[in-house]
């Protein structure tokens, strides 16, 4: 673990002092990439944004407009 630690500082301080070209030769060396086959326009990029928000929003909403019930049962006496 500390052994880790001691390499990722490590590599930190050499990059700081190579300087930018050395950090962004190493940068594109790693990406790797292809233009798109179909291009999403901004209505597709709205509508799967909308769905994305309102699938987080939606349970989250239901669960508060829900919660006085949820107190009221856990103030009643358990039934035995």
């Amino acid at each position: 673990m500390a052994s880790g630690i001691l390499r990722m500082v490590g590599s930190v301080f050499v990059t700081s002092l190579t300087g930018p070209k050395e950090i962004l030769k190493h940068t594109r060396s790693r990406i790797y990439s292809k233009p798109p086959r179909n291009r999403i326009g901004a209505g597709q990029s709205f509508f799967v944004m909308s769905v994305f928000a309102a699938a987080m929003l939606v349970p989250a909403a239901w669960i508060l407009h829900h919660l006085p019930e949820y107190r009221q049962r856990s103030r009643q006496a358990p039934k035995a």
